[in-house]
C-alpha cells in the first residue's frame, strides 16, 4: 500500500510540471518523427517515379511484362511476411493508434517502425492505391512511444508523446502543421487541454520545419482559384454538402464490406489477400495506369481544366474500387489521401453537372474540387475542423473558409443523421473484435484531463453529487491559471479541466464514463 501511495504521489508531483516538460519532449519527438517521415515521404515519391519508369519500359514487351508480374508476386509475399511478423502494421495505422490511446492495444514500437516503413514503400512501388498519411501518423506515434520508453516515462506522458508523434507525422507528410495539431487533438487524443496543445504544437512545428528545410514551402496541391464563389452559388454549397454526406456514408460502408469479404474467404492467408491487389495493380498498369499509386498527379490534371466528364467518372469509379480492394487486403497503407483524391473528382463531376443543369461557370471548377475534398473527408472521418484546416494548408488558399465550413457542416450532419460511424472508429472496432479486445494489464497509473462542457452533467454540480467512475480518482480541478484540490463541496463550472487518475487497464471504461459526465 505504501508503495502504491508513493507511486501516486510521484505521478501527481510530475503532473505539476507537465507543460514545460512536454514542450521539450514534444520538440524532441517532433524532430525525430519529422526526420523519419521525411525519409519515408521521399522514398514513396521515388517509388512512384520508379513505378512509372517500369511501366513505360515494359509496354509492348511480353517477356518483360511477365517478369514484372513475377516481381509483383515477390513484393506481395514480402509485404505479407512483414504483416505476419507484425500484424499491427496492417492498414492505415490510425485505428491502431486510437486503440493504444484507450488502452486496448499495446504496439511494440521497435517492430512496427521498420515493418511499416518498408511495407508501405513496397506497396506504393507495386502500385497499390494507398496513402502515406496513415503510415506517417503511425510512424510518428511509434517514435513518440520509443522516446517514452527510452526516457522511462509513465503511461500518462507516453500518451502525450504518442499524440505528439502522430501530429508530427501528419505535419511532415502533408506540410500541414496546423492540421497535424488539429487531427491529433480531434481524432487521436480527443482532448483540448493546454498541456497537450502546447506539446503537440511544438512537435508539429518542429517536424514541419525540418521538412520545409529539405522540400521547400510549396503546398501539396499546386492549383489556383481564379475567383471566389459568388453569393448566388451558396445554395449549391448545401446541395454539395448533402451529396458528399451520402457518398461518404457509402464509402464507409463499402470499405468495411470489402474488408469483411476478405476476412470471410475460406482458407485465404495473409499472402493470398495481399496478392490480390498486387496482381490487379499489374493488370491496371497495362490498361489504366492512372488508377495506380496515390493519384496526386490526377488532381493537378483535373484542376488544369479540360478533363471530360466521362473521364472524371471513370477515374473516380476506378480509384474508388481499387482503393477499397487495396486497403481491404490489409496491406500497409492509408485511406486518408486516396479519399481526398476521390473527393476532388466528386467536386469536378458536381461542377460539370452544375454547368449542365444550373449554368455554373466552369471557372469555378477548382473551387468545387477544393470544397468537395474537405466535405468528403468530413463525412468519412467526422473531423470537420481537421478537414477545413488540412485543405487550406495543402492548397495554400484561405479565401474559401466560409464555403469550406458550410459544405463540411452539411456533410457532417447528413452522415450523422444516417448513423454512419466515423471510419477510423469502425476500423478500430473491427480490429478489436478480431483481436478479442486484448488489454495488457500493467496496473500503471495514468492521468487524463476532461473539460467540463456547457450543459453537461458535471456543469454547476458539486463533486459529491456526481457518480464518478469506479477505480478512478479526481486529483485536481484546473480553473484558468489556478489548480484546485477537489473536495466534495467543490462546484464545477463549464471550462473546468478535471484531472482524473486511473489504472491503465481501467482507462478505457473511465474515459467512456467521464465523457458522459463532461460532454453534453
Amino acid at each position: 500500500m505504501d508503495e502504491e501511495k508513493k507511486g501516486i504521489s510521484a505521478t501527481i508531483r510530475r503532473a505539476e510540471h507537465f507543460q514545460v516538460i512536454l514542450i521539450g519532449e514534444g520538440i524532441i519527438v517532433g524532430g525525430i518523427a519529422g526526420l523519419v517521415v521525411l525519409l519515408y515521404r521521399l522514398l514513396l515519391e521515388n517509388a512512384g517515379r520508379w513505378l512509372q519508369m517500369i511501366l513505360d519500359f515494359i509496354t509492348g514487351k511480353p517477356l518483360w511484362i511477365l517478369l514484372w508480374f513475377g516481381v509483383l508476386v515477390l513484393l506481395a509475399l514480402l509485404v505479407a511476411k512483414l504483416v505476419d511478423f507484425e500484424p499491427l502494421i496492417s492498414g492505415s495505422g490510425i485505428p491502431q493508434l486510437e486503440g493504444e490511446m484507450i488502452g486496448k492495444i499495446d504496439q511494440t514500437w521497435w517492430r512496427v517502425l521498420p515493418a511499416k516503413f518498408v511495407g508501405g514503400f513496397l506497396c506504393i512501388l507495386g502500385g497499390l492505391a494507398l496513402g502515406r498519411e496513415g503510415p506517417s501518423i503511425q510512424l510518428g506515434a511509434m517514435v513518440g512511444k520509443g522516446a517514452s520508453r527510452y526516457l522511462d516515462r509513465g503511461k500518462t506522458e507516453e500518451r502525450y508523446l504518442l499524440t505528439c508523434g502522430a501530429s508530427a507525422g501528419l505535419a511532415a507528410a502533408f506540410h500541414a502543421p496546423l492540421a497535424g495539431v488539429m487531427f491529433s487533438l480531434e481524432e487521436v487524443h480527443k482532448n483540448f487541454s493546454v498541456s497537450v496543445l502546447l506539446s503537440v504544437m511544438s512537435a508539429s512545428l518542429t517536424a514541419d520545419f525540418l521538412c520545409t528545410a529539405v522540400l521547400g514551402t510549396d503546398s501539396v496541391f499546386q492549383f489556383t482559384l481564379a475567383e471566389t464563389l459568388p453569393p448566388e452559388y451558396y445554395g449549391l454549397l448545401v446541395l454539395l454538402g448533402c451529396v458528399l454526406g451520402l457518398l461518404g456514408v457509402f464509402y464507409n460502408w463499402f470499405t468495411l464490406k470489402v474488408q469483411s469479404l476478405y476476412n470471410h474467404i475460406p482458407g485465404l492467408s495473409t499472402a493470398g489477400k495481399i496478392l490480390i491487389p498486387f496482381l490487379l495493380a499489374g493488370v491496371l498498369g497495362l490498361v489504366a495506369p492512372q488508377l495506380l499509386g496515390t493519384g496526386h498527379s490526377l488532381v493537378e490534371e483535373l484542376t488544369a481544366g479540360g478533363m471530360a466528364a466521362g473521364t472524371m467518372l471513370f477515374l473516380v469509379t476506378g480509384r474508388f474500387l481499387f482503393s477499397a480492394v487495396s486497403f481491404g487486403s490489409g496491406a500497409p497503407g492509408g485511406i486518408f489521401f486516396p479519399l481526398l483524391i476521390i473527393g476532388a473528382f466528386i467536386g469536378g463531376i458536381f461542377a460539370q453537372a452544375g454547368n449542365w443543369i444550373f449554368g455554373i461557370d466552369m471557372i469555378y471548377l477548382n473551387n468545387f474540387v477544393l470544397l468537395a475534398m474537405a466535405g468528403y473527408f468530413t463525412a468519412i472521418v467526422r473531423a470537420p475542423l481537421t478537414g477545413i484546416i488540412l485543405i487550406f494548408e495543402m492548397t495554400g488558399t484561405v479565401s474559401q473558409l466560409f464555403s469550406l465550413a458550410v459544405v463540411s457542416i452539411c456533410a457532417y450532419i447528413v452522415a450523422s443523421l444516417l448513423k454512419s460511424e466515423p471510419i477510423y472508429e469502425s476500423l478500430l472496432a473491427g480490429l478489436l473484435k478480431r483481436r478479442g479486445e486484448q488489454v495488457k494489464e500493467s496496473g500503471e497509473k495514468i492521468l487524463r484531463e476532461f473539460v467540463v462542457g456547457q450543459g453537461s452533467a458535471a456543469s454547476g454540480k458539486l463533486v459529491r453529487d456526481l457518480e464518478w467512475p469506479r477505480d478512478s480518482l479526481l486529483v485536481a480541478v484546473k480553473r484558468g491559471d489556478r489548480e484546485l484540490i477537489p473536495k466534495g463541496s467543490t462546484r464545477l463550472f463549464p471550462g473546468d479541466s478535471l484531472v482524473v487518475m486511473a489504472d491503465e487497464y481501467d482507462s478505457a471504461d473511465v474515459i467512456e464514463k467521464m465523457e458522459k459526465i463532461c460532454v453534453r
